[in-house]
């Protein structure tokens, strides 16, 4: 079994990407699974994929710069032209016999070549709103997972798009396998204890972690209330010298760390989450049922974050406060009403789990194996 993997930019397109793979790794351990991305250096792949262990390729590709009328978009016609032969010349070195490409402006020219060189082609898209590459594709390929029921109806107007089945996020190992009681015991919670788990990315995001900080400093009089904050590394001791200063530094029920490394247990163990609304970030939650309420990222392409949250939030299973409302106190006011608000806490779990797939993975490679060859 030979597959290319494509996806890139970000980590949002990278992670799936993982995640499928290791799913196939694990059925088929003698697999060949190689990973193609651009050859820009800010590209996630170029970071992630050498650390999971599998090759990775490069083609000259770039996103469409914004403003659309910029300079810089100039060059862009000769790169999708260079990076199709790139592509094509990937393929036929590889020879795979399935490519799977997981949205991002990498695996624009590996999957439209790979489908118009007969190789079976299929793409997964995690976001609410799908992406202008898959959006690009639709038409050409074997077969579209997705993760939101609303992708489907804005691939085609009308949720009926031939090709598009909704299968959920593929999820890496970890989630879902402890219970809450088991992670509380681990943690040292007490059962009376009201644990809240905030974070806003590996790197961090200003504006979150400074309503964090104000909601800390609030909830830090209250004796029921536990919080951990992951605030990022990159602002990780502008956040702790602000924190310092408030009533958070002198309370030992409220912690700040850079990064959370035991995320699985964490969130098993919260009831309450305060997070970024990235498709991963859902879905997570949702395998774990969580009360969460989302900040969704004003900075991602399209505004797809608040796409992601809203899905939730229509349906009763999150809570959404924009980032431009937390200067205003948005954040505090809505995790205090929820503290005291038990049956709403429990009825958004109930609605949240309703959302998840718990067996992604397996109808993810269903899928897959259905269209190679035997």
């Amino acid at each position: 079994m030979r597959i290319l993997m494509t996806g890139g930019g970000t980590a949002g397109h990278v992670n799936p990407a993982l995640a499928i793979a290791a799913t196939l790794k694990e059925k088929h351990p003698d697999a060949e699974i190689a990973f193609v991305a651009s050859a820009q250096p800010r590209d996630k792949a170029v970071d992630l994929v050498p650390r999971a262990g599998y090759p990775l390729h490069t083609l000259h590709i770039r996103g469409l710069a914004r403003p659309y009328w910029s300079p810089s978009n100039i060059k862009l016609p000769y790169l999708m032209v260079k990076s199709r032969r790139e592509a094509a010349s990937l393929i036929r070195d590889f020879m795979p016999d399935l490519i799977v490409g997981t949205g991002g402006f990498a695996c624009w020219p590996l999957c439209s070549m790979g489908r118009r060189m007969g190789i079976p082609t299929v793409l997964h898209e995690s976001n609410a709103l799908p992406g202008k590459a898959v959006l690009q594709l639709k038409n050409s390929v074997d077969l579209i997972l997705v993760n939101f029921e609303d992708t489907i109806r804005r691939l085609d107007g009308e949720g009926k798009h031939s090709t598009a089945i909704r299968v959920g996020n593929p999820m890496m190992p970890g989630f879902a396998t402890v219970s809450r009681e088991e992670a509380r015991q681990r943690i040292g919670l007490t059962s009376n204890e009201l644990y809240i788990l905030s974070f806003g990315g590996s790197l961090g995001a200003e504006y979150v972690n400074d309503a964090v900080v104000r909601l800390a400093a609030e909830l830090a009089a209250d004796p029921r209330v536990k919080l951990i904050h992951a605030a990022g590394k990159r602002d990780y001791d502008r956040i702790r010298a602000d924190w310092d200063k408030t009533s958070a530094g002198k309370c030992g029920r409220m912690a700040l760390v850079d990064y959370i490394y035991d995320m699985p247990i964490q969130m098993a163990a919260a009831d309450l989450v305060i997070s970024r609304a990235g498709a991963m970030s859902i879905s997570e939650l949702a395998l774990t049922g969580k009360a969460t309420v989302f900040i969704p990222s004003p900075y991602v392409a399209e505004n797809h974050q608040y796409k992601n949250a809203m899905a939730l939030v229509d349906r009763g299973a999150a809570v959404c406060v924009e980032e431009h409302t937390l200067t205003e106190g948005a954040l505090t006011a809505q995790v205090k009403a929820l503290i005291e608000n038990t049956a709403k806490r429990a009825d958004m779990e109930r609605r949240i789990r309703d959302f998840a797939c718990p067996d992604a993975n397996e109808q993810i490679y269903a899928r897959l194996k259905g269209l190679m060859k035997p």
